[in-house]
């Protein structure tokens, strides 16, 4: 199994996908706590902390890959950003293996990213042409973490985002095939949050994807960013056990 992984603790299987900005570290803080009452599995996709790039991909199959090779059942998957868009496909395709889902400010298909976003995107994308990958990191902390944060949450969204550009740029293009998303075929409860403080685009994701989810439950945070359980680990805690 070339996608890096770990394993903490006993009891009923929760998944935790890390959002496109970090990497599995994101989620220290909550695997420290949630390890005494779960079997915690956490893993960095690929192009991000200890998993390396390939030409060619999926990250939801990659992510099944590791479900199956731990025999996980009647999963509780938690996604933040990117993250729950992963969970969202695999879930799609294998319905069976889910309990419940929780996506954090997640996008889903058929959602135009807003103005704000694009801008932000195309900022990014020069620096990252300029060979500046320390601005494009700073860049990225000072726009995809909330208020909340703390001085530590900060520095560590700093090293996975670094981490994340050295190890996708030295890769070079890749092509990573993405699963529909079928709501449709989500009859599992899902609690769809989002934050103040982010991106119109991510609430107008989860919007979307409440009206056509069999059993969804909206949950607005006007105090976060699009980092929620980095920003307050404790009261997002909370939200996704």
């Amino acid at each position: 199994m070339t996608i890096s992984h770990a394993v903490a603790g006993e009891g009923p299987d929760l998944l935790l996908v890390h959002a496109g900005v970090a990497d599995s570290r994101m989620w220290a803080r909550q695997v420290a706590e949630l390890k005494t009452s779960h079997r915690v599995i956490t893993l960095d996709l690929r192009g991000y902390g200890e998993t390396p790039s390939a030409p060619r991909y999926s990250d939801a199959g990659d992510a099944l890959a590791v479900l199956e090779e731990l025999g996980a059942h009647d999963v509780t998957a938690v996604g933040a950003s990117f993250g729950g868009y992963v969970v969202q496909q695999l879930a799609s395709r294998r319905p069976d293996l889910f309990a419940r889902l929780v996506l954090v400010c997640a996008p889903t298909d058929d959602v135009e990213p807003d103005d704000e976003l694009r801008a932000l995107w195309g900022e990014e994308g020069k620096l990252l042409d300029a060979g500046d990958v320390d601005g494009a990191t700073d860049l990225t902390v000072r726009h995809w973490i909330g208020p909340e944060a703390d001085d530590e949450a900060r520095e560590l969204l700093r090293e996975m985002q670094k981490r994340a550009y050295d190890v996708q740029l030295a890769a070079g293009d890749v092509d990573n095939e993405e699963w529909a998303v079928e709501p449709e075929k989500l009859t599992m409860p899902v609690r769809l949050i989002t934050g103040g403080h982010d991106y119109k685009f991510f609430t107008d994701s989860a919007d979307h994807l409440a009206e056509r989810l069999p059993d969804a439950e909206r949950i607005h945070l006007p105090w976060a960013g699009h980092l929620p359980t980095l920003e307050r680990p404790g009261e997002a805690l909370k939200l996704i056990s």
